[in-house]
């Protein structure tokens, strides 16, 4: 079948029609839609508008009752726990309050008492009505409920030799014929972040179906720190699965299904943590979070459902709940891979995690303990890693020293190849080998330095001393000082600046300078101003950092500028320099195969180019 011209004309207007007819009659469907809907809106609230108040009243009386047999029927054998007033009994060690609430038996909320939130009152967790440990029981042979739900009227407590403080939550079957119970057993001890946790149950057979508890844990991670974009991102779900830890950051994931037995599972949200573990393991399940909007103060809401096996008909469940800082020290020592959580560096900067955890961190907790202030301890800390470094950085300025004798005579080179780049190169190279000078000697010990410089990078967001911790006009270490404020956002820098900011780009903007002294001229444009956009680049980059690392990066450029000038004026004798060079130049040289292979490679792209330009001619 052929089609001419015209025949396809034809087509593409019916095509058009059909096209218009259809968009148009899909409109005029959905605006009559909406008409409907708003006209039966009308009617329903002039409907209820006109409705008699008896008849609300007993809707509302209706559903009243029928929500409280819903709760009878749901309770079954457990007659009361659907009701009764909510006992609310507060329980304190050393470290931390815990109000519990008779409903469900569980925690209400957790007090820490040595740390304070932004208006000065005591930090908070699992205090939101989202926060809640349940678990579902058969009540009859056709209904079940979560124990979330059931109201633990029976409440005692005991005080140990030890110290450690017992409260028990019971709920007792109403059914003569039914020995079924169930206690929460909670076990605060003195000094002691991690509460002990166990559910005793008579009759396990009968309330768990199939020997399985069905573990619901919700947890809600409010904001804490006055960054909560930051906050954000530091916050990460761990466990350990099959005995290896694992973790993800709540931002890339939004859930984890586990297939194999999990010991336990917890969220870090920067400087605290919230764990759950169980000292028989979860055999599976899986874990969901959502991020809520900054407007809500809350960094992640999740939902962990896990499951147990329970064999026995009589069963005592235990398990161990967490509610503190996330001190590395501190969680190391419960021996369960909870401190791997505490970012001393991570992913891709797994790499600097030794440096912190043998080097940095030891060191540190030494000297904030002879100082007592973290700023201190922080510019001390400085000093140790610039001495640590010192050979490196000699070799550099040593470098540099030598670059800079040879800079007559890289002028003189420059004068006699003008443009040609590629001339200029092959001699400058020769002049190098012959004076025995590295060109990449300074830079190879900067390189060297980036390790540390992560790792201070995590340490500082990490660690949990310097959250509170005042130096100088920064009133928290762990956060950036603002005492610039703007009062609207600006793009790449945000709403602040801050003042350990500025001298951090100011210092590394005077070793720029010194350095650019040092060094010869250079022909690039590029690389002759780029010193000096580095510096610009960290005004953006620092500006929502820890003020700790700021300072640290400004005590540690004041270092460098200072033995910069001390080593280059007093130590380095620049006319030895001269000497050495001279005496080097005279030596036999022996290229090594890489300088060969570099000269092989300059000389052919340099005839290349000859010949290009004798064809032009």
């Amino acid at each position: 079948m052929k089609f001419d011209r015209n025949t396809l004309l034809g087509f593409g207007i019916l095509a058009v029609l059909f096209f218009g007819y259809f968009y148009f009659t899909n409109k005029q469907q959905s605006e009559y839609r909406k008409k409907k809907e708003r006209e039966l809106f009308v009617q329903d609230s002039i409907a209820k508008a006109n409705k008699p108040k008896e008849d609300t009243l007993t809707a509302r009386k209706d559903s009243i009752s029928n929500d409280s047999i819903n709760k009878i029927v749901k309770s079954g054998q457990f007659q009361g726990g659907d009701s009764g007033e909510e006992k609310l009994i507060m329980v304190e060690n050393n470290l931390m309050k815990i109000t519990f609430t008779s409903k469900g038996g569980q925690p209400k909320k957790v007090e820490l008492k040595n740390f304070k939130t932004q208006d000065s009152s005591l930090v908070t967790l699992a205090g939101t009505d989202f926060d809640r440990i349940s678990y579902t029981i058969n009540t009859s042979a056709n209904s079940s409920a979560q124990s979330a739900d059931l109201n633990f009227s029976g409440v005692d407590s005991t005080v140990n030799t030890d110290g450690s403080k017992i409260i028990r939550f019971m709920l007792n079957s109403s059914d003569s014929g039914s020995t079924a119970s169930i206690i929460h057993k909670f076990t605060l001890r003195p000094d002691d972040y991690m509460m002990g946790f166990a559910v005793e149950m008579t009759g396990a057979d009968k309330l768990l179906t199939q020997g399985t508890m069905n573990l619901q844990w919700q947890y809600a991670a409010v904001q804490q720190e006055s960054d909560i974009s930051f906050e954000k991102q530091n916050t990460q779900i761990g466990y350990v699965k099959d005995g290896e830890f694992d973790y993800h950051t709540i931002s890339r994931r939004s859930s984890k299904n586990f297939d194999e037995s999990v010991s336990w599972i917890g969220i870090r949200q920067r400087f605290f943590f919230t764990i759950l573990s169980a000292k028989n393991n979860f055999t599976s399940g899986n874990m969901e979070w959502v991020l809520p909007s900054d407007s809500t103060h809350t960094i992640v809401r999740s939902v962990a459902n896990l499951k147990l096996n329970v064999p026995a008909s009589k069963a005592e469940i235990p398990f161990n709940i967490y509610y503190g800082p996330s001190d590395y020290h501190i969680l190391k020592k419960y021996d369960m891979k909870f401190e791997k959580l505490v970012n001393l560096g991570q992913g891709m900067y797994a790499f600097v995690r030794p440096i912190n955890k043998y080097v940095i961190m030891p060191f540190f907790d030494f000297l904030q303990g002879i100082t007592g202030n973290m700023g201190i301890a922080i510019a001390l800390l400085t000093v140790f890693i610039r001495l640590l470094t010192s050979p490196l950085i000699y070799k550099s300025y040593l470098s540099g020293a030598k670059m800079k004798a040879l800079r007559p005579e890289i002028s003189k080179l420059k004068e006699k190849f003008g443009d040609d780049r590629q001339g200029m190169s092959m001699e400058q190279m020769k002049l190098f080998r012959e004076a025995g000078v590295n060109p990449l000697g300074g830079c190879i010990p900067a390189l060297l330095q980036i390790p540390i410089f992560f790792a201070l990078f995590s340490f500082f967001n990490s660690e949990v001393g310097l959250r509170g911790a005042s130096f100088l006009w920064s009133h928290d270490l762990s956060a950036f000082d603002a005492p610039i404020k703007f009062g609207v956002h600006i793009p790449l820098l945000g709403d602040h600046l801050s003042l350990f900011n500025i001298t951090a780009v100011l210092t590394s903007f005077f070793i720029s300078f010194y350095s650019m002294s040092m060094t010869p001229d250079q022909n690039n444009p590029m690389m002759k101003y780029l010193p000096y956009i580095f510096p610009v680049f960290l005004l953006f980059f620092f500006n929502r950092l820890p003020s700790a690392l700021t300072w640290y990066y400004t005590v540690s450029n004041t270092i460098s500028l200072i033995l910069q000038i001390i080593i280059q004026k007093y130590i380095i004798d620049h006319d030895k320099i001269l000497a050495k060079i001279e005496e080097n130049r005279k030596k036999p040289k022996t290229k090594s195969k890489w300088q060969e292979r570099l000269e092989q490679m300059q000389e052919q792209q340099k005839k290349v180019k000859d010949m290009q330009q004798r064809n032009r001619r």
